[in-house]
């Protein structure tokens, strides 16, 4: 029997599928709702960031960069640290550094000091409170396991919805910089003390010593794991590309059209809420279809809703697109856990989650950043949309290629790495 199973037949203990499980994914929300904001806060104080240091918006882009890059590595580090010592701990070093890290930020005097802060202390500080949380959730739940990992990555956008109108007020009437000590003092009360309450071991920590290991699962379609996790990478890398530009830019895109950034930050809000209905919708779809389905049709929307950006620029039209592509993208990223978790060893699940969703952040980042550098040199978004076009379809030939190798394949076939 595997570790699964065996927590399952003790829902009363707190097992799989338990009260317990339910009541724990409601603080793994929470978490990741408060923890989110090192992803989303630079996206708004970034005019203001620029017009301080008086950097072009390709330089003003590469704190948001910086801080995807270290959510990414972060994410592995601490995913590890997860499956050897449980997620407490390193959801309490995401508070103690978010803390550390946007009090810091207020200080900077120039854009280079404010950009390192961001990669090495806020994006890994952020890290624990996505993949961390959304593998350790998955060991929690066996039948529900897809709508619990979406629900889990929903958390992410509930911050994203929530932060940036909460960010963009006090920036106006505190400044950016005492708003970002703000965030600081405020992640540090809280995420503390919450991380205490997940002390308790999942039920892959709680095996017996000499326990046998958990069986793969699905497999990985003949493939070496290895090859399996270096395509799922490539996949997350280019369905993230795409996604930036709006998520990144279409606050500075508003500006820049004369509607305003104040308009910006409320379609940011719009897209990211509507992605959280996506996000949960995508979860009760995987748990019908499974993960690569799910990939497959999340991006083929978000690349409708790409095109969409290059044909309409009127102020309604920005906030239905926006509304549309929160809708159609939501539920990518925690595809990506899903499919680790059909494929790969449970007790593997922090790393090979966190090196997926690296990719996915790495392509945020890049993405991001390329996004501006294009905008400096044609001063339009339109080559930047048609960028994002192009890597979406690289995402879907990557997800489509695995899906036709998937068909008339036995289940359970593994390859040795």
């Amino acid at each position: 029997m595997n570790p699964e199973s065996q927590a399952a037949t003790g829902h009363s203990a707190g097992g799989v599928d338990s009260a317990y499980a339910w009541a724990r994914l409601s603080l793994a929300v929470l978490l990741s709702t408060i923890g989110g904001v090192g992803m989303w806060s630079v996206v708004v104080v970034l005019p203001a960031v620029q017009a301080e240091f008086n950097a072009g918006r390709g330089e003003a882009s590469l704190p948001y960069t910086l801080a995807m890059l270290g959510f990414a590595f972060g994410g592995i580090a601490l995913g590890r640290m997860a499956d050897k010592v449980g997620i407490a701990l390193p959801v309490a070093i995401s508070g103690a550094a978010l803390g550390i890290g946007y009090v810091a930020t207020g200080f900077s005097t120039q854009l280079w000091q404010f950009a390192v802060i961001y990669g090495l202390i806020i994006g890994v500080g952020s890290a624990a409170t996505f993949g961390p949380l959304m593998a350790d959730t998955s060991h929690w739940f066996m039948r529900r396991r897809g709508i619990a990992v979406a629900i889990c990555a929903s958390g992410n956008y509930i911050s994203g919805t929530i932060w940036p109108p909460v960010v963009r007020y006090l920036v106006d009437t505190v400044g950016w910089r005492d708003t970002q000590i703000g965030i600081g003092v405020f992640c540090a009360a809280t995420i503390i003390p919450l991380a205490l309450m997940l002390r308790r071991p999942s039920p892959i920590h709680r095996l017996a010593p000499g326990s046998a290991p958990p069986a793969m699962g699905r497999g990985t379609m003949g493939l070496k794991p290895a090859t399996l996790q270096w395509l799922l990478a490539g996949a997350g890398l280019a369905c993230c590309m795409a996604m930036s530009m709006p998520q990144v830019h279409i606050v500075a895109y508003c500006g820049d059209l004369g509607y305003g950034v104040a308009r910006g930050a409320e379609m940011l809000s719009l897209m990211l809420g509507f992605g959280i209905i996506s996000r949960v919708a995508s979860g009760f779809i995987a748990d019908r279809i499974g993960g690569l389905r799910t990939l497959l049709l999340g991006s083929a929307l978000q690349g409708v809703a790409l095109v969409l950006y290059l044909g309409f620029d009127g102020l309604t039209s920005l906030y239905i697109i926006s509304a549309m592509f929160g809708l159609f993208q939501g539920g990518i990223v925690p595809s990506y856990a899903i499919i680790v978790r059909e494929y790969f060893p449970p007790a593997e699940a922090g790393a090979r989650v966190g090196v997926a969703l690296m990719s996915t952040l790495f392509g945020m980042a890049l993405g991001g950043w390329l996004s501006g550098v294009i905008f400096d040199v044609t001063l339009s978004y339109q080559a930047a949309f048609l960028n994002g076009v192009a890597w979406n379809l690289v995402n879907l030939s990557i997800v489509g290629w695995l899906l036709w190798r998937l068909r008339g394949r036995p289940q359970g076939s593994v390859v040795a790495a």
